[in-house]
């Protein structure tokens, strides 16, 4: 993720994109998280949950990152 919180690199777009997806099964999504990503879910959620407090992420996905902080603070 960048560091500056000004832009989004490129593995941090794609979170962004799997995560706007919706999915019918657990094991589907983390399975994708694998095979798209090469990222394991643990680290996935991880840089998820820094996207969220991003301000850059929120510009790249307003309605996204919106949802997610919401969902988050419950």
């Amino acid at each position: 993720m960048s560091t500056t919180g000004e832009e989004l690199d490129e593995l941090d777009r794609a979170i962004l994109e799997l995560e706007s997806q919706h999915w019918k099964y657990r094991g589907a999504k983390e399975s994708a998280i694998r095979s798209r990503l090469g990222l394991s879910p643990v680290h996935y959620y991880q840089r998820l949950n820094a996207l969220i407090s991003s301000e850059a992420a929120a510009r790249h996905s307003p309605m996204l990152i919106s949802r997610l902080r919401r969902a988050r603070s419950r």
